[in-house]
């Protein structure tokens, strides 16, 4: 016989419950003792009310993010093992899902009062669609009927569009995952290719069926979505989480495609009634400026005629200062002629005078001249040389 440590023996019991395959088995019980210690640690016990047996839970709040409650029945998976330091077994939980009507609505609702708390339900965040959108992502089964009728909504309305199909599951255990995928794949995609919005869309069904809408991950994607996300789930009274969290809720997958593209009848209309608007608008402002300018025009003559009048008037005026400055200026002229006259030299050379010049220069006493210099004589009638010879 083998004699083992208590952690040997312990590592040994953990080796042998690993043996059991924990993927193939789902664990049903209602959930008591619920607790949550210092904002991480989950634990609860797992009961089964016939044969009075009990599983012990453990987990964390980053693995188990479906709310849970005492009275609630769920489905758990997970593997077990007994912790060494306290020597107790119990049930690591991976997933959690609620079972039955009761326990999904209760689940429900307290997820949905916790994402609303959050923000995710905000309207002043939802964004508004494109008008014409000319790329349009679409998460939903390729072989559901919501695909169908939205695509035949979608030919008969304004088309164009180019509809990126990324075919999932709308139900079932590979739903939650393949929706997820789907929002990664087109946040990943580069802007010039990526679509101007994206449609989460499938038909009608019960609270389980719809279940993976109501996936917090998955409202988390719709709500984090790098471009708008309208979500069409259902019949109309169908509702769930990524509904709230879309920027836009349709009532029914026909009803996403009414959303997403306008219809042809409505935008001719618009354009003909826009087109009739623009044209009256326009006559009646061509109208309202045909009266400014006959109004402008007559004010002009009006105008034009008083100011010919002030013109000639000024005109006039011009002439008759032109012509008393002329017969000014001509007697000032007369005048000044008359005092040059006077002073003019060679009217008093006419009396026998004459000018003597050295070099240019006037001479007025004879200080400045010595015998035998050069000196020119004016007179009144002709110029002549001399030298002087006796001062």
């Amino acid at each position: 016989m083998q004699t083992l440590s208590v952690s040997d023996y312990l590592a040994l019991v953990n080796e042998t419950l690993a043996l059991i395959p924990s993927e193939a088995h789902l664990i049903e019980g209602e959930v008591s003792d619920y607790r949550v210690s210092q904002g991480k640690w989950v634990t609860f016990t797992l009961k089964d009310e016939e044969k009075d047996a009990v599983l012990p839970c453990f987990g964390t709040t980053f693995q188990l993010t479906l709310p849970l409650e005492n009275g609630m029945r769920v489905q758990v998976k997970g593997y077990s093992r007994v912790y060494e330091r306290f020597g107790k077994f119990s049930l690591n939980v991976r997933e959690v899902e609620p079972v039955g009507e009761g326990a999904l609505r209760k689940a429900y609702e307290m997820l949905k009062r916790k994402l609303e708390a959050e923000g995710l339900f905000d309207a002043s965040r939802k964004r508004t669609l494109p008008r014409f959108p000319s790329r349009v992502g679409l998460i939903t089964s390729r072989e559901a009927a919501a695909y169908t009728d939205f695509l035949r909504i979608a030919n008969n309305r304004f088309g164009g569009s180019v509809i990126s199909l990324v075919p999932v599951h709308v139900q079932g255990q590979y739903a939650v995952e393949e929706i997820l995928s789907a929002f990664a794949y087109f946040d990943a995609l580069e802007v010039e290719v990526r679509p101007e919005l994206i449609v989460l869309t499938r038909g009608g069904g019960s609270l389980e069926d719809l279940h993976a809408f109501n996936d917090e991950r998955v409202a988390r994607a719709v709500f984090g979505s790098a471009v708008p996300v309208v979500v069409g789930v259902g019949h109309e009274r169908d509702e769930s989480l990524a509904d709230f969290a879309a920027d836009v809720r349709a009532s029914t997958p026909s009803n996403a495609a009414e959303l997403v593209f306008p219809d042809r009848t409505q935008i001719v209309y618009e354009l003909t009634t826009s087109t009739d608007l623009m044209e009256s608008r326009l006559r009646q402002a061509l109208d309202e400026r045909s009266a400014v300018v006959s109004h402008a025009g007559h004010a002009m003559t009006v105008f034009f005629e008083r100011l010919s009048h002030v013109v000639f008037d000024l005109a006039t005026r011009l002439s008759r200062a032109y012509q008393e400055c002329l017969l000014r200026m001509g007697e000032s002229v007369v005048h000044a002629e008359q005092i040059l006259r006077q002073v003019d030299p060679k009217r008093v050379l006419s009396r026998g005078y004459s000018l003597v010049k050295v070099g240019g220069v006037l001479i007025k006493d004879t200080s400045r001249l010595e015998i035998g210099t050069d000196v020119q004589v004016q007179l009144a009638r002709g110029l002549f040389s001399a030298e002087v010879t006796e001062l």
